[in-house]
């Protein structure tokens, strides 16, 4: 996690002044629960909450690791500050607790809380590709399947996709922040032996979160494996509309490119350049992202009811991935708002392989007209190589072809090389996608 792809929104989500904050209302919060149950005095969590509710600033942030140097253990140097703070009602803080309860509480509220900032940057990016899809519904353009020509397709219909992709994208993740969103305080390996489970249940209300049904002194890791799966796969759906993007960009293509501002540059040797940057810098996001999920998937298994061979992996992966997330995601917003489309290239394209996109039609239509497929596909083939060897006109190779004309006239073969047959459903599609047309 550097400045350079962070933005402040996620990123002082995982700062230590919110993670003590959350460390400290865990606690407080518990012994609010404690003091209803008549374990500890009443005093003591009103103590706790007036002397102790005050800002993680420099100054007791520095305290707090000079205590872990020598206790080389973090919660216990949180809860000696915190004791410093409070005085002698301290005592009753942290009762029956152990520290992996504070631990995995507060991550599944950090985890919480960059995921609605998550689903905010989703939203941003779906608003964008409805917008553009709509402006662009019946903008003819090329279709490719291996790279290659295939048949003809809107550039609308190309940004629906993506739409659609992402609110699956969505769905996942709100469904991620579901799971994650758990809250345990169990104690040791989760019997609740030395704390009632009526504690847990203050605590996760008080927090936003739901109890974990079984701990085994921490939440099973599962639910963080499917989080940050979810978080990969949104990630690939950027890649996958940067790589269009950069495609699409290409000097041989040039139907679509970012946007260049006036004052920006292209390259420090070649001053004509005008590169897909930021595609490219999505790509290599995405990656980060994804890279979280293998490690996340190893921490399911942990040792009987607990080992911490997972915590050094979430300390790195859990800012990371929700912080490279978030800046990925506002940036592939910024890039579809602003994006320079190139009808007139698109048109260009289109008409580069002399009519050939039309030639399942020609195939299609013989067939209907009684000819064998096989020999219909052989008649369409054999006039299709021309063009490609001999920049030859699809069309008029037809016409000239007693084999075709047999069973096609020539204003039936005209009639076939029409790009409006190409967008007769755009409308359903988009009310599939879009609930409107």
């Amino acid at each position: 996690m550097i400045t350079r792809y962070s933005r402040a929104e996620v990123a002082i989500i995982w700062e230590p002044a919110n993670k003590f904050r959350i460390w400290f209302q865990i606690e407080a919060h518990a012994c609010d629960a404690l003091a209803k149950l008549g374990v500890i005095p009443k005093e003591a969590a009103e103590a706790v909450w007036a002397r102790g509710d005050k800002p993680y600033d420099d100054t007791r942030i520095q305290r707090i690791d000079e205590i872990e140097r020598e206790t080389r253990h973090d919660v216990i140097a949180f809860l000696t500050e915190l004791a410093e703070q409070i005085g002698e009602e301290a005592r009753f803080v942290h009762q029956g607790m152990t520290s992996s309860d504070v631990l995995d509480t507060c991550l599944a509220v950090q985890l919480a809380q960059a995921t609605d900032v998550l689903l905010a940057d989703i939203d941003r990016v779906l608003t964008a590709l409805e917008k553009r899809a709509h402006e662009h519904k019946m903008t003819p353009t090329m279709g490719r399947s291996h790279g290659i020509h295939a048949e003809l397709t809107t550039f609308g219909l190309k940004l629906a996709s993506f739409y659609a992709e992402f609110r699956r994208g969505r769905v996942r993740l709100e469904a991620a922040r579901a799971e994650i969103a758990t809250c345990a305080i169990s104690g040791a390996v989760g019997t609740f032996a030395n704390i009632d489970p009526a504690v847990e249940e203050h605590v996760a209300k008080k927090l936003g979160l739901m109890p974990e049904p079984v701990s085994t002194q921490v939440i099973p890791r599962d639910r963080h494996a499917a989080y940050f799966a979810a978080l990969g796969v949104i990630a690939s759906s950027i890649e996958r509309l940067a790589t269009e993007i950069r495609h699409l960009q290409r000097t041989e293509v040039r139907e679509a490119e970012e946007c260049f501002a006036k004052r920006q540059k292209g390259s420090s040797a070649m001053p004509h350049k005008r590169n897909p940057v930021l595609s490219e810098n999505l790509t290599g996001l995405a990656r980060l992202v994804r890279a979280a999920v293998a490690p996340a998937m190893e921490n399911v298994a942990l040792w009987h009811e607990r080992d911490i061979s997972h915590s050094s992996v979430e300390r790195l992966i859990g800012p990371d991935a929700t912080v490279t997330l978030d800046f990925a995601l506002i940036r592939l917003a910024g890039v579809i708002e602003n994006l320079v489309v190139y009808p007139e290239a698109m048109q260009t394209n289109i008409e580069r392989l002399g009519g050939l996109v039309f030639s399942q039609r020609v195939l299609l239509a013989l067939t209907q007209s009684g000819m064998s497929r096989e020999d219909a596909y052989k008649v369409v083939q054999r006039n299709a190589m021309p063009v490609w060897e001999e920049s030859a006109d699809f069309l008029e190779l037809l016409k000239a072809d007693a084999e075709v004309t047999e069973f096609l006239d020539a204003a039936a073969l005209e009639g076939l090389f029409d790009m409006a047959h190409h967008a007769r459903h755009v409308e359903t599609v988009f009310k599939r996608v879009f609930g409107k047309g």
